[in-house]
């Protein structure tokens, strides 16, 4: 199994010399409009990604499927519905299946509990996008866990710690944890995707899973940077216990 993070919450993951590609986010630095009422108006992405075009080609040629854990923008846009092959299996919740499929993909397989493909199972968990109003207006999200034989990857997406984070962990105890950090949030509200706070509470619920943060630096309403989150797990001597990669670092294990 190995893990790469692209950027933001587009990873690559490698699990039964199957390639996993999630959430792609392709648009080139400053090519969307910016995340709005957040208090600045910054282009998104707000960084490059860390491939040229000939790697980027590759990465969608050799993906054996794309997993899209929701709809919005920094997790599936437009770059990646046209870069995508038509042709290309793409794995998502069940109520972004039509969309998707109207969007010109031939191969949307929903996930409502779990599958097995290619030797892999996937089952799919709940999230909580934020709190209240604003977390209702966020929409429903999902999360997936990826079993092959005795090892598992629990990737959360765009959720903060909750009753179904917490479930997620007692129930299938992964091996590692992919976290979506950043403290994404409005100008009014709380956080929408997970503080340190939040990813401290994973680490104490299930100490033995390897947790990975990624979903920082890259979208104008993240405000909790990496080097915050750094500085936060140093601050509990939690900096060995969770990964924090850069644009294009790959974890093998």
């Amino acid at each position: 199994m190995n893990i790469r993070l692209l950027r933001h919450a587009t990873l690559v993951i490698e699990i039964n010399d199957k390639k996993l590609l999630i959430d792609p986010m392709l648009s080139p630095k400053g090519g969307l409009d910016p995340v709005p009422n957040c208090g600045n108006d910054i282009r998104i992405p707000m960084v490059e990604l860390p491939i040229n075009t000939g790697e980027l080609t590759s990465i969608l040629d050799e993906a054996d499927a794309v997993v899209v854990t929701h709809l919005h923008r920094d997790h599936w846009d437009v770059a990646a519905q046209s870069l995508i092959g038509e042709s290309k299996l793409i794995f998502c919740q069940p109520g972004d299946s039509d969309k998707i499929s109207e969007q010109g993909f031939k191969n949307v397989q929903p996930i409502s509990t779990r599958l097995d493909w290619e030797g892999i199972s996937i089952s799919r968990t709940n999230g909580q996008h934020g709190t209240g109003e604003i977390g209702k207006k966020m929409g429903p999200v999902s999360g997936f866990i990826f079993k092959y034989k005795e090892r598992s990857i629990y990737l959360a997406g765009d959720t903060i710690w909750c009753d179904d984070v917490e479930n997620a962990l007692e129930e299938y105890k992964p091996d590692v944890t992919i976290l979506n950090a950043g403290g994404a949030q409005f100008v009014t509200g709380d956080p929408i995707t997970m503080t340190p706070d939040d990813i401290i509470k994973v680490y104490e619920k299930c100490p033995a899973t390897k947790i990975i943060a990624v979903h920082m630096d890259t979208v104008n309403h993240c405000f909790i940077k990496r080097a915050d989150l750094v500085k936060a797990l140093s601050e509990k001597k939690l900096e060995l216990k969770v990964l924090v990669p850069g644009d294009g670092e790959e974890v093998v294990w």
